[in-house]
Formats: structure tokens, sequence, C-alpha cells
């Protein structure tokens, strides 16, 4: 018998969770059984949550409940097998990929190949195919096993920061001299910024809330940091290229409003499975039109340009760099929390929804 305890989110509370068991049933033909060991449960995740009814995202369908008002909340992390009889899956094997936030779960592996396999179960196969992928460790060339935490917290943002950057050189950053970035605290935003290329004739100035100003200019990834209230005081001759992580209406419009004909591109980052819509309160901004960058837009074509192997090598090589220098001694971008038991992930839950968490903490999980 194996007793599986899952955290269910009150779908219109999200602050509002409760431990429930699952009920204990054989596995049939095809299935296997995994124990969750370790997820990152971040800001993202509640952001994801909010909007989990949205056509494109989908959120709550991965994990149902068969309970209307209760979800099971989603994140990344490890999990081993605990029970398998499908070829090429076996016990005590270790995958990463997107989980539900309990202490196990049951797949249907289909398309199994020595990368991972994608799980079979009927429900998910109208959902995005990235997120029913599940990795491999011993074939996956970025994986450390010292380094599973920062894995976790950074790849799945990561993917985005390092498109992003890639598509912002591929397009010689709209003759910009100067990047704008707002949420600069945001591990996705300092992620673009880490993958872009020091150049004596582009400042890249991150834009951040007072509260977040000291971590940002900490980082030191930023040629310049400057306050949200501080917009209207840019030199407004200089050619800017404006990369928005928060999505704010009233933002966008100060920054099209104070640059007018020197602003040469407004890029919403969104995120690097969805398409993000763009607010703009209905209102026609002077300059460019917002355009929503899309990280499989990038990705598709340098799979063209350098073929998948390549780009997969550049992002691993990346990625390690990049956690390397998260996890630096010195300066240290990122500080880990672990949180054992699904009563520690309720606390941290409350705590992402009230907004009690610092930019530079890592959150992870361990199940059970």
């Amino acid at each position: 018998m194996t007793d599986i305890q899952r955290l269910l989110t009150n779908r219109r509370d999200l602050g509002h969770t409760h431990i429930t068991p699952q009920a204990d049933q054989p596995l049939e033909q095809g299935q296997i059984l995994l124990r969750i060991r370790r997820l990152a449960v971040t800001t993202n995740n509640i952001t994801y949550a909010a909007f989990g009814d949205t056509p494109h995202l989908r959120y709550w369908d991965f994990y149902p409940t068969g309970e209307a008002a209760w979800g099971q909340m989603p994140a990344w992390g490890f999990a081993d097998v605990m029970f398998s009889d499908v070829e090429g899956v076996e016990e005590g094997e270790r995958f990463y990929g997107f989980w539900p936030v309990a202490t196990h779960v049951v797949m249907e592996p289909v398309r199994v190949t020595e990368r991972g396999f994608y799980d079979g179960t009927p429900h998910r196969q109208e959902l995005t195919s990235a997120y029913n992928q599940y990795q491999r460790i011993t074939t996956d060339a970025a994986y450390r096993a010292e380094d599973e935490n920062y894995q976790m917290l950074l790849r799945p943002l990561f993917i985005t920061s390092f498109m992003l950057a890639d598509f912002l050189e591929d397009n010689r950053f709209f003759g910009a001299r100067r990047i704008l970035v707002s949420s600069a605290s945001s591990k996705t935003a300092y992620g673009t910024v880490f993958c872009l290329q020091k150049r004596d004739d582009l400042e890249v100035v991150g834009l951040t809330s007072a509260g977040n100003r000291a971590f940002v200019e900490g980082l030191g990834a930023y040629d310049a940091v400057e306050g949200y209230d501080s917009v209207e005081e840019l030199d407004p001759s200089v050619p800017t290229l404006y990369v928005d992580f928060s999505g704010n209406a009233g933002l966008r419009s100060r920054i099209h409003h104070h640059l007018k004909e020197t602003l040469v591109h407004d890029c919403y980052a969104g995120s690097a499975h969805s398409h993000d819509h763009i607010s703009t309160q209905g209102e026609e901004l002077p300059g460019p039109e917002p355009r929503t960058y899309f990280a499989p837009n990038q990705i598709r074509k340098r799979n063209t340009d350098w073929g998948p192997a390549e780009v997969t090598r550049r992002f691993n090589e990346a990625q390690l760099a990049f956690i390397k220098h998260v996890k630096g001694p010195d300066n240290p971008w990122i500080e880990i929390t672990e949180h054992r038991g699904l009563p520690g992930a309720q606390m941290l839950i409350r705590n992402l929804v009230d907004g009690k968490v610092e930019p530079r903490e890592g959150h992870v999980v361990i199940p059970g």
C-alpha cells in the first residue's frame, strides 16, 4: 500500500489549500508509479494558477481533482519511479518534469526513448506537449545532481531568457542604444540580461520597485537601475528597446508617451509556452505597436538555422553558466530554502500569494 497525499488549492482563493489522501488503486497495464522528490514552487506557479482557466493555458487540467472548486497545482521538479512494467522505464530511475504538488503520481508513459517519455494519460493529450514530456536525468547533458534545486527553479524560466536574448541579438536590437527592462528583479528578466553580451554601444537599464531596488543593484547585471517613478527622467533622445516583463499597462503608456519616436520596439516577454495578452487599456499609444515575444517561434527558427542538437547544446551551456553564476559564493543571486512535507508547501504558497517572498529567495518543496 502506498500512502499518497495531495495538496489541493482553492481555485478562487489560491492561498487556501488543504491536504487530502488519494485512494490507493492497483496500477493498470502501461502505468507507472512515481514518488515526487522535490518541486520548485514560485511566483510563476501562482501567476499561472490565477489564469489557469484560460483556453491556451488550462493549468488546472493537467492533474484534475474531480472537484470544481479545488485544483491540483503543478510545478517543475524531480520524481523517482517506484513501480513500472513499461519497457524502457526502469524502477529507481529519476525524471525531470511537470508534477503535481503531491507525494506520488501515476502516469502512462508513451513515446519512450533514451531521452525520456511523454505522459499518455488520455486527458493530457489536448494540453501543451512541452508540459507532458519527462526527461531522464541520465541522458540530460545539463543535469548535475548538486544543482537539482537550481535546475528546477531556473530551467523553465531560462528557456525564455535564453531565446529572448537570442531574438534581440538576431534582430540587432532593432537599432536601439538602450534596453529598458521592467520587473528587473524577476529571474526571467535578469536571466535575459545575463545572456546578453556586454556591448559598449548598448546600455541595459533595469526598472524596479523601491523595495527591490537594492537587490537589483546588488546583482550587478544592469548598467543602471531606475525606479518606476523615474521613467520620465530618462533621456528621451536615446533610441530605446523596451522589454516588458511586468505587463503593466500604465507603465507601458508612460514609456510610450515619454520616448515617442525614439522607442524602436516594445517587446512583451510573455511566457515560454503561451501567448499572453498585452493590456493597453484600450489606449492608442504613440510609437511602435507592442509585440508579444513567443519563445517557440525563435526556437523553431534556430532549429532551422543551427539544427535541434546545436540549439540544445547552446542552451545547456548557457544554463550551466547561469547556474554557476547565480550560486556564486561571493554574491549569490538566489538563496535556496527547502520546505519539507506538504504542510511546508501550504505555508509557502500562502506567502507567495500574499507577496511575502523576497526576490533573492528560491523555494523548494520536498513533499515527503
